[in-house]
């Protein structure tokens, strides 16, 4: 009977270990491969984000004004001091006079400097028009080393150009307490007449997460019909392509410039990604400096990520140099 009982315990186990070898295995996930009906693709520039000022937001909005007091700026990742100056619209000399400790040639990303303004024209060339315009959202994305981005989302709804665009970012704590401020811009120089663009600033950790932004528009100038200083450039075949995730897209087409223009020396390419809301989660430039002959074109290639929700639309946005 002893033999009886071990040999029909010894089948049990055995049929019991057949059986698991042939139930069906658990897989980890992998991440998907991307084919056709993943990517989501999008072919064309629609207008941009109309979303109203989330409610908390407090937007301080007013005329810019030519003035002669400094603003402050805060240097970026490949800034130089001549880049800066041009940027402004200010002498490099100006620029290092107001600037007296800092080194050319070791700046450090995330240093504040100050921009001076002119105070005079002095060489009589037509001086600017200063001009108001909407601020759309106010949009900030904590990040997971403590810092944070914000975007804030303005419209020129003017028939002209504008340029020079900034504006001042507060971050207020729970009691309405300032507990940063810093200087936004644009990624391109110029905004064109009946479109929107983001302009940025990244606030270096520890940011409370539950911080709100306050704006303050310091200025944007209206550029002069035909200025030569930029080149009627355009974006052709177009493409993003918005990954499985949602938090990345990869975006594609050239640049045209007509042929009866001046070589572009500088191009840049401007990405806003946007979540289902129309808010702001991504901002990126791509820069190139090959030259582009009077009709011709440049062509482009390059990610935009987000720093907030599932990236939906993107809008693009061109700028050219001679």
């Amino acid at each position: 009977m002893n033999n009886y009982n071990h040999l029909m315990r010894y089948a049990l186990i055995l049929l019991c270990l057949l059986a698991a070898a042939c139930a069906p295995q658990a897989v980890n996930d992998v991440t998907p491969e991307l084919d056709a009906a993943t990517l989501r693709p999008y072919q064309t520039i629609t207008p941009s984000a109309t979303a109203s000022t989330p409610d908390g937001l407090a937007v301080s909005v007013s005329t810019p004004l030519v003035t002669p007091t400094p603003f402050a700026y805060t240097i970026a990742s490949g800034d130089t001091l001549s880049q800066i100056a041009e940027k402004f619209h200010v002498s490099l000399d100006a620029l290092m006079a107001a600037n007296p400790t800092v080194d050319p040639n070791s700046m450090s990303v995330g240093k504040t400097i100050l921009i001076p303004s002119i105070p005079a024209n002095l060489t009589g060339e037509g001086t600017p028009t200063p001009v108001p315009f909407p601020v759309l959202q106010i949009a900030c994305h904590p990040v997971p080393d403590g810092g944070m981005w914000c975007f804030v989302l303005v419209h020129n709804d003017s028939s002209s150009f504008i340029e020079n665009i900034t504006a001042q970012v507060t971050l207020l704590d729970s009691n309405g307490k300032p507990i940063a401020s810093q200087t936004a811009l644009t990624p391109l120089d110029i905004i064109a007449p009946n479109t929107s663009m983001p302009l940025t600033t990244f606030f270096a950790p520890d940011v409370p997460s539950d911080a709100k932004p306050q704006v303050q528009i310091l200025s944007a100038n209206q550029v002069v019909p035909n200025d030569p200083r930029y080149l009627p450039a355009t974006i052709q075949n177009s493409l993003v392509q918005v990954d499985w995730s949602g938090l990345n897209a990869q975006i594609s087409g050239k640049v045209t410039l007509p042929a009866n223009v001046n070589p572009a020396i500088l191009v840049w390419v401007a990405a806003t990604a946007y979540d289902a809301n129309g808010n702001v989660v991504g901002v990126r430039r791509w820069e190139s400096q090959a030259a582009v002959q009077p009709g011709g074109s440049l062509p482009f290639d390059f990610m935009i990520s987000s720093v907030g929700g599932t990236i939906t639309r993107v809008d693009l946005a061109v700028e050219a140099r001679p």
